[in-house]
């Protein structure tokens, strides 16, 4: 059975956005069965370029049933069926955020027909509904009105159906629990029941020993790809002794990166040593040659007693990273180690280079730029918090460092005011700070520059 369903929404983010109309067609792959269509009280405004596209109006939904008043009605009918909707992500993680603050978890099966589309008409130069229906002569007089678009998808459903010869055995594969070996003392209800969010999941054995830790901005998809991993011995090995499954969600993915390698260094699961050699394997070093220039270099931890500027898993991501940066900031090949020569550097020779390499540029011009990558490797504040995404839409995960030191994180609801200094810190749980914290946090903020700080100086 399945269950071929059409969201409308206030906007794009199924975390703080609402659903406006819902239509589900349940379809037993030869007709349909049974189907539902109703607007939805969102409990909020719909933005006026929303109303635009949909011609849903506020005034339309306000006498609308609210989600929970449809939920029940909602898993009736998808109950055993496979949720199929046109770029499925969409429609699907809307459906579970709404069961999400009812304090349900929702899971279904899924088949996305964008992709199914792909793989049974290649070629198209769109696959958004309203171009296949046009190249199918699929007629949809309700463009963006959820009961439209969802008739025109099963329309489409049923052309790629008859399409595909050998369609069951791919309906099939999507049901990976259908195909995997398990510990016979893991419940398939736990890993359906398993959300897809952001957070941290452990493996224990059937001596209820943890053997794995790990992290995930989606630990129900991560999960599953643990479980159907045939590739390694060792992945192998480790997937059969999985007798149960427990996680925590932290909203943010700081947080669950913290989380996963402080429980890692703190229980030592057995199948967690690889990572915990591999999480830093280069660091960025620097040092004053005896001419007087600020010189990096790229180097193994293990082959240096001093602290690294910067921690990268890889000699590729760390050579990557320097190059960047000597661009950047207008720096020297040689002098960073990317260039090994007695003589002048290439730059020098099709001049781009001012004759550092060869003590041409005075040491005092060359170190104010080479300043400003050792400047990045600080943070802009000496103490200070990070606000990142919490675990539901009313929360703030917050991060803290303190003179340059990693604190801790905690959680704090949205209506705190940032002047608040003794709230903030009394949410902080406190944990050890290390080389592996300070390079995860130096990552973070380099990677995501408008994360909001409250600097506390």
């Amino acid at each position: 059975m399945y269950a071929i369903i059409d969201v409308e929404t206030t906007g794009g983010s199924p975390v703080i956005e609402k659903i406006t109309e819902i239509a589900v067609v349940v379809h037993n792959g030869e007709k349909i069965v049974d189907q539902f269509c109703s607007l939805v009280n969102p409990e909020k405004k719909i933005p006026y370029f929303i109303t635009n596209l949909t011609g849903i109006t506020n005034a339309m939904v306000a006498h609308s049933p609210k989600f929970y008043e449809i939920a029940k009605k909602i898993l009736e009918l998808t109950n055993d069926c496979i949720f199929v909707a046109h770029n499925v992500s969409f429609d699907y993680h809307f459906i579970r955020n709404e069961y999400k603050r009812l304090g349900y978890t929702f899971y279904r099966d899924k088949i996305c027909t964008v992709q199914l589309s792909k793989k049974l008409i290649p070629g198209l130069n769109s696959y958004n509904l309203g171009n296949i229906c046009k190249c199918l002569n699929i007629t949809n007089s309700s463009r963006h009105r959820a009961g439209g678009d969802a008739d025109a998808t099963v329309k489409l459903f049923e052309y790629l159906l008859k399409l595909s010869h050998n369609n069951n055995l791919y309906i099939n594969n999507l049901s990976k629990l259908n195909k995997i070996t398990i510990h016979p003392d893991l419940c398939l209800e736990k890993i359906n029941d398993l959300p897809e969010d952001t957070g941290v999941y452990y493996f224990f054995n059937d001596k209820n020993e943890l053997i794995y830790i790990g992290k995930s901005k989606n630990i129900r998809t991560r999960v599953m790809t643990h479980l159907n991993n045939n590739s390694e011995k060792k992945a192998i090995e480790m997937k059969t002794e999985i007798a149960d499954i427990e996680y925590e969600l932290t909203g943010s993915e700081l947080i669950a990166l913290l989380k996963e390698s402080h429980e890692i260094k703190q229980h030592k699961p057995l199948y967690n040593r690889s990572q915990r050699r591999s999480l830093s394997q280069y660091g960025l070093f620097h040092y004053i040659d005896k001419n007087g220039y600020i010189c990096f270099a790229l180097d193994k931890l293990t082959a240096s007693p001093e602290t690294p500027l910067c921690c990268f898993s890889s000699l590729r991501s760390a050579k990557t990273y320097l190059q960047n940066k000597v661009e950047e900031f207008r720096l020297y090949n040689k002098l960073c180690g990317l260039y090994p020569s007695s003589g002048a550097c290439f730059h020098y020779e099709i001049a781009e280079c001012n004759g550092a390499c060869i003590g041409k540029e005075l040491p005092e011009t060359y170190n104010s730029r080479a300043q400003l990558l050792l400047n990045e490797q600080n943070y802009k504040h000496n103490c200070f918090c990070i606000l990142d995404s919490g675990r539901n839409e009313n929360e703030y995960a917050v991060v803290k460092v303190d003179n340059g030191k990693y604190i801790g994180y905690g959680y704090i609801g949205k209506d705190f005011c940032s002047s608040d200094r003794e709230l903030l810190n009394d949410c902080i749980k406190k944990y050890d700070d290390n080389r592996d914290v300070q390079q995860i946090i130096k990552t973070f903020l380099r990677k995501n520059k408008q994360v909001a700080l409250i600097g506390q100086d």
